[in-house]
């Protein structure tokens, strides 16, 4: 499993929302200059985010987006799920019920569902108030 741009571009993005959470909107320029990602690439990236409830925007010329919840109400998983679709490493574990012929004969279905397990299990797991925290603790000169 392979995460994109745009997968890790949102992820890096409600991030930066997040560290700058003080209530006042934050402008996509500002998060793009931040992240070094092109403002067109975000503005892509955030009306999905937006559409999806994630973000809010603020109109005007103090306007810009926060996040529509605290951070700790969002997952890793459910980011990269709405930018990425599915993180299941195979097709046939994509919808809830597998229609694969071949499942009841299939050795390595067992592995998938392992690995998919595993995935979700971390994704799942971590919040952006985690990465908040992961970040703040972080001691060098790393550029999230």
């Amino acid at each position: 499993m392979k995460i994109s741009t745009k997968g890790r571009y949102a992820l890096r993005l409600m991030l930066d929302l997040a560290l700058h959470n003080t209530g006042e909107p934050v402008r996509i320029k500002d998060i793009a200059s931040r992240q070094e990602i092109s403002d067109k690439y975000l503005e892509q990236i955030i009306s999905i985010l937006n559409k999806a409830g994630y973000v809010r925007s603020i109109r005007g010329p103090q306007g810009g987006y926060r996040l529509a919840r605290e951070p700790e109400k969002y997952t890793v998983g459910m980011i990269l799920r709405l930018t990425e679709g599915s993180l299941a490493p195979v097709p046939c574990l994509d919808d809830e019920v597998n229609v694969c012929a071949r499942q009841e004969a299939c050795v390595t279905l067992r592995l998938w569902r392992m690995l998919d397990a595993a995935v979700s299990d971390v994704v799942d797991k971590v919040t952006l108030a985690d990465l908040v925290e992961w970040q703040n603790n972080i001691t060098d000169n790393y550029v999230i």
